[in-house]
């Protein structure tokens, strides 16, 4: 690129945060170390989430398996079918997790048995709280050790109100400045200004100045104390800033959220060539997934699947949504057929569920940004409702599997 997407202060700044955090290789030893399930589960007998893993370890055991449900129905898979993987997304923190756990054992004997998800999303806030008190680890216990997914992905806002020593601590290592504002019970913010409203700021994830500092420390200190490896990213400032800080952590990665999904083929080559810039030596990149906007077409999809294989860019999922929120976009918004038409065309496909499509209660973004006390307040709803969004991923999954479409689920629900 002719101009270069960070100046020589931009990666100082960088390097110094990093370096403050231990450096690269000290990062990704920590967040493999608090990967390792005996780890975890000795941390969290320590808390109030101790009991809560041991029940999951006896709930999976319950868990329908894709075996059966293949050999009943004789399925047969075609070598030219692209491969499907299954996300879905809200699972947000322990207690709802284990609550939709409970949901899935149940179903094992019901009319339609649901299987795992090879991918999961949280959309909770880094909260002081939820980073260091287990319940974040505890989620991911149960799913990346538990239920044995592929893929965990937490999210980072940098709005997120947080002891005033986080913002201190980024200014000091890096000279940087950071404007914040008291956010209340002895916590301060970044002063978000777009718009002056929050979601004129997106719900928080305004990244003007050198904000992107503050999701990279997010991101870094909630990898080192839980062991989560994989975070959606808020901007194309934060985009940039992680090829470059992740270029050697190389168990640090991204997925591009729906906030930026890549919208047209244009955008697409843009954050190709921004990916290129920082490449890691062995091709890959600290973005692993990517979702394509809910307003592109089978077509042009598959242009980006395409695109992609012919940029030499190694390790890197195309997502797409299949339901999505009511009130995220149109109601009526159904990318089933589209996702029929790629799969069929051998591209491989991640689906992805912010819905089941029947405007259940929580069933909406809003719910993604309760607060401790309210999300703790409706756990068994919001669990329920991610229950009934992994059922439906389970049915579209089944019927994919019936036209020869291989499809990846959590390994729990594989024999």
């Amino acid at each position: 690129m002719r101009f270069k997407p960070l100046s020589g202060s931009d990666m100082k700044a960088m390097d110094l945060l990093k370096e403050s955090h231990g450096g690269a290789l000290r990062i990704a030893d920590t967040i493999e170390n608090k990967r390792d399930f005996e780890t975890r589960k000795k941390i969290l007998a320590e808390t109030e989430y101790g009991a809560m893993i041991d029940e999951a370890e006896e709930l999976v055991k319950r868990f329908a398996k894709v075996e059966d449900f293949e050999e009943a129905n004789s399925i047969a898979y075609e070598k030219e079918m692209g491969t499907a993987t299954s996300q879905v997304s809200g699972f947000q923190g322990a207690r709802v997790t284990h609550r939709c756990m409970q949901k899935i054992a149940e179903s094992a004997s019901g009319e339609v048995p649901v299987f795992v998800p090879a991918e999961m999303i949280s959309v909770v806030a880094l909260t002081e709280g939820y980073v260091y008190e287990g319940n974040l680890m505890a989620a991911l216990a149960m799913a990346e050790n538990i239920m044995k997914v592929d893929w965990f992905c937490s999210t980072n806002l940098i709005g997120t109100p947080l002891p005033e020593k986080r913002f201190t601590n980024i200014e000091r290592v890096t000279g940087v400045e950071l404007e914040t504002e008291p956010a209340g019970d002895d916590l301060v913010q970044l002063v978000l200004k777009n718009q002056g409203t929050f979601f004129g700021n997106l719900g928080g994830i305004e990244v003007a100045n050198d904000n992107h500092l503050v999701y990279l420390d997010g991101i870094t200190r909630a990898a080192k104390t839980t062991g989560a490896n994989f975070f959606l990213n808020p901007s194309w400032s934060t985009i940039i800033a992680i090829c470059y800080y992740g270029r050697d952590i190389p168990n640090l990665y991204i997925k591009i959220s729906m906030m930026l999904a890549t919208q047209n083929l244009m955008q697409f080559r843009m954050l190709l060539n921004i990916m290129n810039e920082y490449l890691r030596d062995d091709m890959t990149s600290p973005i692993r997934e990517i979702n394509i906007g809910n307003g592109v077409s089978a077509e042009d999809s598959i242009k980006c699947s395409q695109e992609l294989d012919e940029s030499g860019i190694k390790g890197v999922d195309l997502a797409a949504h299949i339901l999505i929120n009511p009130d995220l976009g149109r109601p009526d918004f159904n990318w089933y057929d589209d996702s029929i038409k790629v799969l069929e065309n051998g591209c491989d496909l991640t689906f992805k569920y912010e819905s089941d499509g029947q405007g259940r209660e929580l069933d909406t973004t809003e719910a993604y940004f309760l607060s401790d006390e309210e999300r703790r307040a409706n756990a068994l709803k919001i669990g329920d409702v991610i229950y009934y969004k992994t059922l439906q991923c389970t049915k579209h999954a089944m019927e994919y599997m019936k036209r020869g479409i291989p499809v990846k689920f959590g390994q729990s629900s594989r024999g």
